[in-house]
């Protein structure tokens, strides 16, 4: 039997940088190396470069008004982009749709109804609680109006932190939901071996040899609690902060000396930061389990993070300082973070303990394992449905042998 076709929606390719496109082209690549058919369809600004010479992606038209009004990383799709999600269900076995809030996630669901093709929605967020008070009831309304609807009506569900499955906690679904945490490459992300690594990691950012280097790495957005670290800095002139992202946001209008920032890192040149670091800082919200946090922990870096986020793996709360994040009380949250990062600066890091990290990543998180979930999953969702197909044509041919 040949392996099913798969239909991959997200609402962003990877060139967007985020977490969730991210985990996406991972797990289509760990897929497809698998034997999977897959085609993936999602938005992006270099629609051509995203597609060239890869004929299982398509780009969808849509506009980023959203994400530019709004910061809000939402894209609005064309009818063009509609037709195509159609047409592409109409020839799949089973669709894969990245977030259920997401407009793509809405017309692969509708698509999938009307086809009746069974759907499978990894669920990665729930809540972000943004400071303003429109976006906060438009969360809200998406999640009730949106996410619910769709997680309901999935074949399967699939939550990616401990965190999304407790939010989501209240929703029937047609089956028990897997949870499957995001997988990291850790031939590409671990630790240094020895100081000499790390002095070259930092030889090759021109990063002050003896500096203690904090690390953020992510968008430059509100939910990511930019406006905390800057704070920090300000407030800690002899730390070195390095971003690695990009967003809205931009830490280079602090003016501050003791900040750098780095916007196009992926993959090895990302890993080489993370192991010319000593802490990563994350004072986030509204996120499942962020993949940097994992990715630092296969660097064998400490981790300082937002309450919740240290919640979302409890295996994990052992390596991870959760600090309560309070985005309306920023100048708060500054003082909690920077407390933890001076202690843990000051008690230094050694070889076993980021050892010890990396081997804890490498078991938890090994993209192997969650990509064998995944195969699992997918494929036995597209023999229900083959069995569920035999059963109707079988009945159909009784119900026309009945009339004769």
């Amino acid at each position: 039997m040949a392996a099913p076709r798969i239909l991959m929606l997200t609402h962003y390719f990877e060139r967007h940088r985020g977490g969730i496109e991210l985990v996406a082209n991972a797990l289509a690549n760990e897929l497809r190396s698998r034997g999977f058919r897959l085609r993936w369809l999602a938005t992006g600004k270099n629609c051509a470069d995203d597609t060239e010479g890869q004929d299982w992606r398509h780009a969808l038209a849509g506009s980023n008004i959203c994400e530019t009004l709004l910061k809000v990383p939402y894209p609005l799709l064309y009818p063009s982009a509609w037709r195509a999600i159609w047409a592409e269900v109409k020839s799949a076995d089973v669709v894969l749709v990245h977030d259920a809030i997401y407009m793509t996630a809405i017309a692969g669901w509708l698509a999938a109804r009307l086809c009746s093709k069974p759907m499978v929605v990894v669920q990665h967020i729930g809540a972000v609680p943004y400071r303003n008070l429109l976006l906060r009831m438009l969360m809200v309304l998406a999640n009730r109006l949106i996410a619910v609807p769709i997680l309901r009506r999935a074949d399967r569900v699939v939550f990616i932190s401990e965190q999304t499955a407790k939010f989501f906690g209240n929703v029937r679904l047609r089956q028990p939901p897997a949870l499957i945490f995001n997988g990291v490459d850790t031939q590409i992300f671990h630790p240094p071996a020895g100081r000499q690594q790390i002095a070259e990691a930092r030889c090759e950012y021109n990063l002050p040899p003896k500096a203690s280097i904090a690390l953020f790495v992510g968008r430059f957005v509100e939910k990511k609690g930019l406006a905390v670290l800057e704070r920090i800095a300000r407030a800690h002139p002899d730390i070195l902060f390095v971003f690695a992202g990009w967003g809205a946001i931009d830490p280079t209008s602090w003016h501050l000396a003791n900040v750098r920032v780095y916007r196009s890192l992926s993959g090895s040149s990302l890993a080489l930061l993370y192991r010319a670091s000593d802490a990563l800082l994350l004072p986030s919200v509204g996120e499942g389990f962020p993949l940097v946090i994992q990715e630092a922990l296969a660097c064998g870096l400490p981790v300082i993070c937002g309450t919740d986020t240290a919640e979302a793996d409890a295996a994990a709360t052992d390596f991870l300082s959760g600090i309560p994040v309070h985005l309306g009380d920023p100048e708060g949250t500054a003082r909690l973070f920077a407390e933890e990062l001076l202690r843990l600066l000051q008690n230094g890091a050694t070889e076993a303990d980021r050892q010890t990290r990396y081997g804890f990543a490498k078991e938890r998180y090994s993209w192997s394992n969650a990509a064998s979930a995944y195969v699992r999953l997918l494929t036995e969702t597209w023999v229900q449905q083959c069995r569920h197909g035999a059963r109707q044509s079988r009945a159909v041919s009784g119900d026309r042998a009945l009339k004769r």
